[in-house]
């Protein structure tokens, strides 16, 4: 029975961490740090909880399935597991996220050099691409490419950002503002659960599992312990990341308070602490980020359209690149104002997928619960998507005012209120 050796199982580790970590998950955590303030340890804690124990989950659910969504969320049915998979693997594939990778990284490490012009991302998202296509022909490598070269690179680069903000002292940090003042906890539960890892996660499923295959691994109960250490890797890997993100925040108080958004303080961080070296390192930083992302996601649309349509891996390789470097060149403003809505409509279905999975055996017939459950959550999410959209004024009062819905979770006591209604049915069938 083959195994990995502990040197594979560390790169598994490290590469499934490396895939998590994009340009958003390093620029997000400041903001919320400097708006939190003093109660700043407060919104940590609730957004580790989302943030990193979801994702967990999710690729320890997805393992135990063989790494396919569409396994994960037969029990819908299989029309509409296959849509929902879909629907996933392009959101959170070509449509969207790749490309983001692409504008996001130039706009946050490349612009300041090269100015802004739509000529000059097409140039950069061209040469990132090929890159990006020239690492995913290749899947039975990714754990070498990845996971022994990237990675690594990727993790150095972090390692030097998180050590440079426990060497600096903190300052001061200042009053809480906004919903941190009353109700930091919440507010930084929500705002990792607004991350959307998780939706990641169920992506890099299969890239994780495939790595393990391509080593030889075919147990199942091997696959299984495999990727709950590499999920704990990525869990303990992104909780210290997070922790350091949200001290650099607070420090940054000292030289940016009220800064707009996560990118400005990392910027003026960055060249606080290492000068003008400061702005190369970010620009390098964020590349390596971005561009392990944007394979990892490239590798799992690839891997399953070929299970889906028996198309040859190198051609949908080709097509998923071509695809994202001509999205990509749309800009970032109009790529984020047509991925959030979709992207809110579909987390929280796949939110109740992933946390249902784990209670199969205790139900009689699975369908009678997931079906009405996903399906009440996937309607509210349409809700919390429209909110999030141009068309945000169509959406009745009645429906803007539920319970949680000023954080985003409007979905979440319909859908509790009809879990407990579907196991008590499931419950009364077995009678």
């Amino acid at each position: 029975m083959t195994q990995l050796s502990i040197r594979d199982i560390v790169a598994l580790g490290f590469m499934t961490f490396a895939l998590f970590i994009g340009a958003g998950n390093i620029i997000f955590p400041p903001i919320v740090a400097q708006q939190a303030g003093d109660h700043v340890w407060l919104a940590a804690f609730g957004f580790l909880i989302t943030a990193v124990g979801l994702p967990v989950l999710t690729i320890i659910a997805l393992a135990r399935v063989g790494g396919s969504i569409e396994t994960l969320s037969s029990p819908i049915g299989r029309v509409a597991s296959i849509v929902f998979t879909v629907t996933c693997y392009l959101a959170v594939g070509p449509l969207f996220a790749t490309p983001r990778t692409a504008t996001v990284s130039y706009a946050i490490g490349f612009s300041p050099y090269f100015g802004e012009s739509s000529t000059s991302l097409f140039v950069y998202s061209c040469i990132y691409f090929t890159i990006v296509t020239i690492v995913s022909l290749y899947p039975n490598k990714l754990l070498d490419t990845v996971g022994h070269v990237l990675a690594p690179l990727k993790l150095a680069a972090l390692a030097i950002l998180c050590i440079t903000t426990i060497v600096l002292p903190l300052a001061y940090s200042s009053a809480p503002i906004n919903n941190y003042v009353d109700r930091p906890v919440s507010e930084g539960l929500v705002n990792g659960y607004l991350t959307m890892d998780t939706l990641g996660a169920l992506v890099f499923g299969i890239v994780i599992v495939q790595a393990m295959y391509s080593r030889g691994v075919s147990n199942q109960k091997l696959v299984l312990r495999y990727a709950i250490i590499a999920s704990l890797v990525a869990g303990i890997g992104l909780t210290v990341l997070y922790l350091c993100l949200f001290r650099l925040g607070v420090q940054s108080h000292a030289f940016i308070p009220n800064a707009s958004n996560g990118a400005e303080i990392l910027h003026a961080y960055v060249q606080h602490a290492f000068g003008d070296l400061g702005s190369l390192f970010l620009s390098g930083l964020i590349f390596l980020a971005c561009i392990v992302t944007a394979i990892g996601l490239t590798c799992s649309c690839a891997q399953y359209f070929h299970r889906l349509t028996k198309l040859p891996y190198k051609l949908l390789v080709l097509i998923l690149v071509i695809s994202a470097l001509l999205i990509s060149n749309l800009g970032l403003n109009k790529l984020i104002a047509i991925s959030v809505p979709v992207l809110t409509a579909i987390y929280p279905p796949a939110i109740i997928v992933i946390v249902l999975s784990f209670f199969w055996r205790f139900m009689n017939r699975t369908h009678v619960v997931l079906i009405p459950v996903t399906l009440v959550s996937f309607i509210f999410g349409i809700v919390e998507g429209l909110k999030a959209s141009s068309l945000k004024d169509i959406v009745p009062n009645a429906l803007t005012s539920l319970p949680l819905a000023e954080q985003n979770l409007a979905w979440l006591i319909p859908s509790v209120i009809v879990l407990v209604l579907a196991v008590i049915v499931d419950r009364l069938k077995k009678a």
